[in-house]
């Protein structure tokens, strides 16, 4: 166990190709995060389908109450579908570790934090914007900071395994 705390230690040296593999797959884990934050949501979601109805058409859905409804269950599925699609790539990058999952993951994470933070600034200037509550984004922000840790802590893994390789194929 202590072995992959060292691991998701950003600070710690890797000098083993298993020491690597084990920092290359901190990205991985991050994205195995990302999927219980996910399936936290859903469930609370799936638990409370009228809080969806509601931000809906809180937004100004010019919509009926049938169409909302179905509308709501489509966002959820789209939801569960995209929590799928994370678990996927998260055992992908188990198996495999690749700069290419990490740096897209990255990527979506700046962009999540960038959106969660702009958030609280475009409620003051539209008026049917959900509110979400303070406590959501903060915790929201706390774990994208801490997969954004994980997902540098993998590539630089990744980073360390390859010239490890190298060295040895030499």
């Amino acid at each position: 166990m202590s072995s992959w705390i060292a691991a998701m230690n950003p600070s710690s040296p890797i000098t083993t190709e298993a020491e690597a593999l084990r920092a290359a797959r901190a990205s991985a884990i991050s994205i195995l995060i990302g999927v219980a934050a996910g399936l936290v949501s859903l469930a609370w979601t799936f638990a409370n389908p009228q809080v969806m109805q509601d931000a809906m058409a809180q937004a100004g859905a010019q919509l009926g109450e049938a169409e909302m409804a179905m509308a709501s269950q489509v966002a959820m599925y789209t939801a569960g579908f995209m929590v799928l699609l994370q678990i996927i790539f998260g055992l992908v990058q188990w198996r495999n570790p690749g700069k290419f999952i990490a740096i897209l993951f990255l990527v979506l994470l700046a962009y999540g934090v960038l959106s969660t933070l702009a958030g609280p600034l475009l409620a003051g200037s539209m008026p049917n914007m959900p509110v979400i509550p303070m406590w959501q984004i903060a915790l929201s922000l706390v774990v994208m900071v801490i997969q954004i840790v994980l997902h540098v802590r993998g590539l630089n893994g990744i980073k360390q395994r390859d010239r490890i390789q190298m060295e040895q194929a030499r």
